[in-house]
């Protein structure tokens, strides 16, 4: 395939792509087509695929763990300035989305980022997608242990194998020992979560089968410890498990979530131990629920070494490449080389000295960056939307924005922990139904009779403490134009009625319908 887009496609243009490569196998290098512009959302479920095909492609940077360089970042930020008009998404899987990228320059662009060491390899397709890691890995006080080690080996020996590179659908993997748990294992194919044992000391509790989309399903323990030098041939035997025994004939099955399901967790430990180990796994605890408010490490933290990270907020993940590279001047000018993306579409700057934080943050204000941020622009994320997306039907990026100015405005004395959610479709991109407002795109009909944007909505979701998916009331839709006063009347609803102490997932899970609508 990469030699085909390096010899052919790159030279001879767009129409000359043969369509299984355009619509499947281009994939394995991170490349989707993305939607023509002026299709509304109505017509997404109707047209052919080469009807909403543009001839410009949305191209994934592979992020393994959310680690970058100051020179990587810079790259993606000159990359984005010479070949994507300028924009740059940073993802709910740590990654880094460009648009508007056009085939014939796909070689020059795959030259800059390898050349720092970066790789769009099995970003997309039916494959093990980007390993989700702890973007505080080896720096944080409070960590258990360090999973970098795990996501270095999967990532050497297993992307790229043709031994998983023919999955039957995407796998979604998450390493982290935080006890913040901030990888969102629970809604992975497979996780590795952070946990003490107390005869073998720390490791990871193994966890499988979690997944959203229209059928969403909350990842199981298996009940087993593993240490960190098995934590990729573990992985190793999860995949292959997948690769073997998943449901390939139905494609809207063909995730390991449904195979767990129907096996049940024991079934698949034995399989995992008798098939794919040759070996039997040690039992292990559970990790300890989370005491964190947020699990984002948005802010100033002390690093172990006596340095700081300092995180901060975009909106909704949006921002363009000039800013990538200005954010990746001011790392290397306040003493740092690394920089974290994380999975609530953050990203973070480490090993800054005492006397450099400061002038960090105001540079990071400067910037519109906020490292004390509401909590409206520290929980607001959403998917990519009409705007780009061949799923989509309704527009998120910019009312993801919007959204968040007017609860600023309307609430400015809010303060407590909340997630909003904005998906342009059902697939759950944006984890609508773990959110504490989980918005689903939809059209939906207004006062007039009119069919316009809107969303479902999902109420008191949540991950970590007490995970579970949200409410939904019966009929309960709002247009885009009336989310703002929607939020708003919810919102002061749950300020009245809530006990003391209590998150808004557990008041939403409590309250009357009246108060929801």
């Amino acid at each position: 395939m990469r030699t085909r887009i390096e010899t052919i496609y790159s030279k001879a243009g767009f129409d000359s792509i043969d369509p299984n490569d355009l619509r499947g196998r281009m994939r394995w290098w991170g490349l989707y087509t993305q939607r023509k512009p002026g299709i509304d959302g109505g017509k997404t479920a109707i047209l052919e695929p080469e009807e909403l095909d543009d001839k410009y492609f949305m191209l994934r940077v592979r992020v393994d763990g959310g680690r970058l360089t100051v020179a990587q970042l810079r790259a993606i930020g000159e990359v984005s300035e010479q070949y994507a008009r300028g924009t740059a998404d940073i993802t709910d899987r740590q990654n880094i989305q460009l648009h508007w990228i056009r085939i014939e320059d796909v070689p020059a662009i795959w030259e800059k980022l390898e050349g720092v060491g970066l790789s769009t390899t099995e970003a997309c397709g039916d494959c093990p997608r980007v390993i989700i890691g702890s973007p505080v890995a080896g720096i944080a006080e409070d960590e258990i242990i360090d999973g970098t080690p795990a996501v270095e080996e999967i990532h050497e020996r297993y992307i790229g194998s043709k031994e998983f590179s023919n999955l039957p659908r995407k796998f979604k993997t998450a390493i982290s020992g935080s006890p913040v748990q901030d990888v969102v294992h629970e809604i992975n194919d497979v996780a590795f979560v952070g946990v003490v044992h107390p005869e073998h000391g720390p490791g990871f509790d193994l966890w499988v089968g979690g997944g959203l989309s229209t059928n969403p399903k909350l990842a199981q323990r298996l009940g087993t410890w593993v240490p960190l030098d098995e934590v990729a041939d573990v992985w190793a035997g999860v995949v292959g498990i997948f690769r073997d025994y998943g449901y390939r004939r139905l494609r809207n099955r063909a995730r390991l979530k449904f195979l767990v399901a129907d096996w049940g967790i024991e079934k698949f430990r034995q399989v995992l131990e008798d098939e794919y180990l040759n070996r039997k796994l040690i039992d292990g605890p559970a990790p300890e629920e989370p005491v964190q408010k947020w699990r984002d490490h948005v802010g100033v933290h002390r690093q172990q070494d006596g340095r700081y990270y300092v995180g901060f907020a975009p909106r909704v993940g949006r921002v363009d490449g000039t800013t990538l590279t200005k954010i990746a001047e001011l790392a290397a000018a306040h003493g740092s080389d690394r920089l974290r993306t994380t999975v609530e579409q953050k990203m973070i700057i480490l090993d800054v000295a005492q006397d450099q934080v400061d002038a960090l943050v105001a540079g990071l204000e400067a910037l519109d960056f906020q490292v004390n941020p509401s909590p409206f622009r520290r929980g607001t994320m959403a998917c990519t939307g009409i705007e780009y997306c061949k799923l989509a039907i309704v527009e998120t990026k910019g009312r993801g924005a919007s959204l968040i100015d007017e609860l600023e405005r309307r609430l400015p004395d809010f303060d407590e922990p909340l997630t909003i959610n904005l998906n342009g479709c059902p697939n759950a991109c944006a984890r609508i139904q773990v959110a504490d407002i989980g918005l689903k795109g939809q059209l939906v009909l207004d006062d007039d009779g009119n069919q316009v944007e809107g969303y479902q909505v999902h109420l008191g979701g949540a991950l970590g403490l007490e995970a579970g998916f949200g409410r939904k009331v019966r009929g309960l839709k709002v247009t885009a134009d009336e989310l703002p006063d929607y939020i708003e009347r919810v919102l002061r609803n749950f300020q009245e009625q809530r006990e003391d102490g209590e998150r808004f997932a557990t008041w939403a899970a409590r309250a009357e319908e009246g108060a929801l609508k």
